[in-house]
């Protein structure tokens, strides 16, 4: 079990940072671009949306919709983490703590930008 609130706490800010890097950000496009089809679609005012189609079908599919689902890759980023952690704490706990710290940057970064606007 997890042991404290700090602990618990480490563990929400990487996961939340884990599964944000997987499902949105631009550096991991190449994890995402086998399974999903991008395109773009302007709006009568001209503001651009993005929309993904999921490529292929059964398992390539499936996997496309993980990938794109917060909540499910959410959950894998999960077990992926506190199995790690309960396997190989030393090589685990680094990995946690930089993604806990980013997420934490990332939740502050997110706060300041809209207090500026």
């Amino acid at each position: 079990m997890l042991e404290s609130w700090l602990t618990v706490t480490l563990f929400a800010l990487a996961i939340f940072r884990l599964t944000r890097l997987i499902v949105f950000d631009k550096i991991t496009d190449w994890l995402r671009r086998p399974f999903h089809e991008e395109y773009v679609v302007k709006d009568e005012s001209g503001a651009e949306e993005i929309y993904i189609k999921m490529k292929g079908k059964g398992i390539r599919k499936w996997i496309g919709e993980l990938l794109s689902c917060y909540w499910c890759t959410g959950v894998w980023c999960t077990a992926f983490l506190y199995t790690s952690w309960r396997v190989w704490p030393a090589g685990a706990e680094p990995l946690i703590c930089v993604l806990a710290l980013a997420g934490f940057a990332g939740i502050i970064e997110t706060a300041v930008s809209r207090l500026l606007d």
